[in-house]
């Protein structure tokens, strides 16, 4: 059975959309999903289940947590071998001066038409940098996520596709994690 890695968009952030990591977990179960395991409050879950595309995946659990916490929130998947390939793809790693603490990742519900790329490199400004790779985009953001321009941009309807975003930390953690589910 193939590990899967799926982040939820908008978890436990303020006052609305709260949920305990227990009762997500639970949720998880419930829908048959083995080895479930979660990181820290952000809504990060590892879990193994029989082979299915990422998408229908994420619709099937974003079902569920309509019915079992009232609230909708988008979730992005990814199977374990496409995290690994996405860390190892990392742009960002060939150059020697890069700070890993300041790399994140964008994960996207899809693949960017030309058109969103091009609105994504606009929407850079220095010293931000960012790369889009398939249904990733890195970001290298020197002054942190909170002085970022493009973390203050509605980035989901300048590109037209639903992303959630995690520290670099926060990635190789849950691909830590995959590979003790496997």
């Amino acid at each position: 059975m193939p590990v899967y890695i799926s982040m939820l968009r908008g978890i436990n952030v303020g006052k609305n959309k709260r949920m305990k990591m227990d009762a997500l977990r639970r949720s998880f179960e419930a829908l048959g999903f083995e080895q479930v395991k979660t990181y820290i409050q952000s809504g990060n879950v590892v879990f193994k289940t029989a082979k299915r595309s990422s998408s229908a995946l994420s619709k099937r659990i974003e079902e569920r947590i309509l019915s079992d916490f009232g609230f909708s929130s988008s979730v992005i998947s990814r199977t374990g071998d496409e995290l690994r390939q996405m860390i190892e793809n990392n742009p960002f790693f060939k150059r020697p001066e890069i700070d890993p603490a300041k790399l994140h990742v964008m994960f996207l519900s899809a693949k960017l038409a030309p058109s969103a790329i091009k609105r994504l490199e606009t929407l850079t400004t220095k010293p931000d940098e960012s790369r889009c790779c398939l249904q990733e985009i890195y970001l290298y953001l020197p002054n942190g996520a909170s002085e970022s321009s493009l973390m203050k941009s509605p980035l989901d309807r300048a590109l037209s596709v639903v992303t959630t975003t995690r520290n670099w930390n926060t990635v190789n953690k849950l691909y830590e994690m995959s590979l003790s589910c496997a």
